[in-house]
């Protein structure tokens, strides 16, 4: 890329958008009750997120020093592969590119739910059910146009990504800040009571383990500020800007979400709450609002919820094919998917790749919704640990590397994030505990990871006949612009 282009790529508020889009999306209207139902209330609920913010604010310090130091697309992959060896460097690559492709059709299925909901006629015959749920030839139809947009929206570059991103996350914001006003003229703290009960959606037998058991799934909801790492190459501002943008982002997402669970929970009896059908944001307000208030509210989730479906499904629709095409510089994977556009810089191929993912969604339908989301979380927990792990490394190996912006707390502080993340991890796999994610999700962990082993020594010979120099000097060539 070169300098006139740079200075016209994404600026400051494009990157906040871009990733604070991305981790808010849709997960406030439409999971906002399941979060209640698996904490035991919302005030649990509320304390989880402060709880992952603790948690998440030092992960993302370590992806802010990380990505001022390598500006190049791969994020946590490209960090590894300089802290350490090219096999660990897979390893967090091919986690997070899971948790990444796993959010793509997550989202295609949600806007076919949503848009369902404003189109009910849209919805057409039944064709064949996934565990459980029906699967519509509307549903199909209207996720294969709505993946077909936004795979044009992305082909176009960055830049047009960026700028579709800015506009839907401001209204997005804009129609949750209302939601939470009008829920206040409802709002009564004995809603809120009992302050925690398992409602048979958990492990858990106290408040503070329904709290930590958010941590199962945080991870996933907070995930999108890993866009930001992933579109740095494409960044207009400093590395230190960049850094802090990162840190802004994931703070700014953990206290978003605490309020809306206090809020929206404290505007009905939240047993009630979280007994209303997907999206209950939106049914909440016709249950406590009648008339035209209620119905105006309603529809106005429903567009919130189905422009934050946009905000992170063309979030991840942007970063998953550039963390691809970080792997291929590599050679970890096929160096096919390191092909990118001539005029655009966008990875062709990845991007292509991606939007045949997207495009299963619908087939696949609601009812794999909660594994898909646990793996998400685990493939994300894990990529974590690494990058946490390479900031001690690299603050060791390379005390006098050029760092834009330097965490506080440094390698100690790091050191501290990876144990957690790790012990975290671990959780996940360990049944009857609060952050189980779940016998499925496990073993889609595992059968993704092993496809992971299988596509590694598949690139096996491709990989060797480049020099790993080569290599190298291919993976961080932009971080030298």
């Amino acid at each position: 890329m070169n300098d006139s282009e740079k200075k016209t790529g994404i600026g400051s508020f494009g990157l906040f958008s871009l990733g604070f889009g991305a981790i808010v999306g849709v997960g406030w209207a439409v999971s906002i009750n399941r979060w209640m139902a698996h904490s035991g209330g919302p005030l649990p609920a509320s304390i989880g997120y402060l709880i992952a913010l603790i948690m998440m604010v030092p992960v993302a310090l370590c992806y802010a020093e990380l990505a001022s130091m390598m500006p190049v697309a791969g994020g946590g992959m490209a960090y590894a592969y300089r802290a350490f060896n090219e096999k660990l460097s897979f390893v967090s690559g091919w986690a997070a590119f899971g948790a990444f492709v796993t959010i793509i059709p997550w989202e295609a299925i949600y806007v076919v739910d949503v848009l369902s909901l404003l189109l009910p006629a849209a919805k057409g015959p039944l064709l064949y059910e996934v565990a459980g749920t029906g699967i519509h030839l509307g549903h199909i139809v209207i996720g294969t146009v709505v993946s077909t947009l936004l795979y044009w929206v992305n082909r176009k570059g960055a830049h047009s990504s960026a700028k579709v991103q800015r506009f839907l996350t401001i209204f997005l914001v804009g129609t949750a800040v209302v939601a939470m006003g009008v829920a206040f003229l409802s709002f009564d703290p004995e809603h809120l009571r009992p302050v925690y009960e398992n409602v048979g959606q958990g492990s858990h037998d106290g408040f503070l383990g329904g709290a930590f058991a958010i941590l199962a799934t945080a991870p996933f909801f907070l995930s999108g500020f890993e866009t930001i790492p992933q579109a740095v190459e494409d960044a207009s501002g400093s590395g230190a800007s960049v850094g802090k943008i990162v840190v802004i982002t994931v703070a700014l997402a953990c206290l978003f979400y605490a309020a809306l669970l206090f809020s929206l929970g404290g505007a009905m009896p939240w047993q009630a709450f979280y007994a209303l059908e997907s999206p209950a944001a939106a049914n909440l307000f016709r249950v406590v609002f009648d008339g035209p208030g209620g119905t105006l509210m309603y529809y106005l989730i429903l567009i919130g919820a189905l422009t934050g479906l946009f905000t992170t499904w063309n979030g991840f629709m942007m970063a998953s094919p550039r963390l691809l095409m970080a792997l291929a510089r590599a050679r970890l994977v096929p160096g096919f998917f390191a092909k990118q556009h001539p005029k655009y810089d966008t990875p062709t191929n990845g991007l292509l790749f991606c939007y045949v993912l997207s495009l299963a969604g619908p087939f696949l339908g609601m009812g794999l919704i909660d594994p898909l989301t646990s793996f998400s979380a685990a493939g994300f927990v894990l990529s974590w640990v690494i990058t946490a792990f390479c900031v001690v490394a690299l603050r060791k190996r390379e005390p006098d590397a050029l760092r834009p912006y330097k965490m506080p707390g440094g390698a100690v502080l790091a050191g501290a994030v990876g144990v957690l993340m790790a012990v975290v991890f671990l959780l996940l796999f360990i049944p009857n505990n609060p952050v189980f994610m779940g016998t499925q999700a496990v073993w889609l962990f595992i059968g993704w990871m092993l496809i992971g082993v299988l596509l590694y020594r598949f690139s096996a010979n491709e990989r060797h006949s480049m020099p790993p120099q080569k290599r190298e000097d291919i993976l961080f060539a932009n971080a030298e612009e």
